[in-house]
């Protein structure tokens, strides 16, 4: 099985936290620098968040399922937690209140026909919608002209994270930044986890993952978490060369667990007309299959 229990979840991911602050940094007295453990003492972290030892210790050895809210909010203060951890603590402690559920596979996703008219509507910037597995489940014409490098594996649907794992060399020559890319696509998944761990494909997909690639093995254990965020994508395409993207990444309301992602530079910089060659380029691979279809 590719992930643990929940219980052996959540103290990995509260004693890793604990592990990373030192006293210092949470405003408390050192006694000294022969410091057994790494970090905060449990009774440190207690202290605090105003709850008493032996309370904190149970919550890090997996029992979660009394905590209330202002607790948890107290623990996650006291651990410095960002958004991410914080909403993830908060879903490890839903998942402890609800009774133990059987695996189940999740309806596969589909993308609305408007939502189809959507990305095709957005003709000057590349924009696709996929899953919180990755999974690339729409493109436009400038997404899938981009996205080449990745699209070339015939296996659908296509998968980010199998492209940043199973095919290293190909990605890390796409990934201009791929270090960080393959750090928060497992932080990103790790997230997806803490939402539904009894999600099928998604456990196939860690495991997949976790079997076959070392890399990821060691980033999943980190216990490190992610949101979906805007920011800046720099790729190298085969084609046009170097593209320093600006991403927006935006849950779709209607479409619980689709995200939109839509890739765009400012006008008159290299990357802008970098992306107006690309359109041109996927304009003279699409116009041979017209032909083709037009001949028949």
């Amino acid at each position: 099985m590719a992930m643990t229990d929940l219980r052996t979840e959540i103290k990995e991911f509260l004693s890793s936290r604990r592990a990373r602050i030192t006293p210092e940094q949470a405003g408390l007295p050192a006694y000294g620098g022969n410091r057994r453990v790494k970090g905060l003492r449990r009774e440190e972290v207690a202290l605090l968040a105003g709850v008493s030892v032996d309370y904190y210790v149970r919550m890090e050895r997996g029992s979660l399922t009394g905590a209330s809210d202002g607790v948890l909010n107290a623990v996650a203060t006291a651990l410095h937690l960002d958004e991410a951890e914080r909403d993830h603590l908060f879903q490890l402690a839903r998942q402890s209140r609800t009774p133990g559920s059987p695996r189940r596979r999740r309806p596969t996703a589909t993308v609305r026909p408007a939502l189809q008219q959507v990305l095709a509507a957005i003709t000057d910037a590349p924009a696709w919608i996929c899953n919180g597995h990755y999974d690339v489940l729409a493109t436009n014409h400038l997404a899938r002209a981009l996205y080449s490098p990745m699209l070339a594996n015939p296996r659908r649907p296509t998968n980010t994270a199998r492209f940043v794992y199973l095919e290293p060399e190909a990605a890390q020559t796409f990934f201009v930044d791929y270090d960080r890319v393959a750090s928060d696509v497992a932080a990103k998944l790790r997230m997806e986890a803490g939402r539904d761990p009894h999600d099928e494909e998604l456990i196939a997909l860690v495991g997949e993952l976790s079997t076959r690639s070392d890399l990821f093995r060691q980033r999943w254990a980190s216990q490190d978490v992610r949101l979906h965020r805007s920011g800046r994508k720099r790729l190298h395409h085969p084609v046009v060369g170097r593209l320093d993207l600006d991403v927006e990444s935006m849950d779709l309301p209607t479409d619980p667990g689709l995200i939109l992602n839509v890739y765009t530079a400012p006008a008159g910089t290299t990357t802008a007309d970098g992306l107006a060659l690309l359109a041109s380029w996927a304009a003279s691979q699409e116009k041979p299959a017209t032909e083709t279809r037009a001949l028949g």
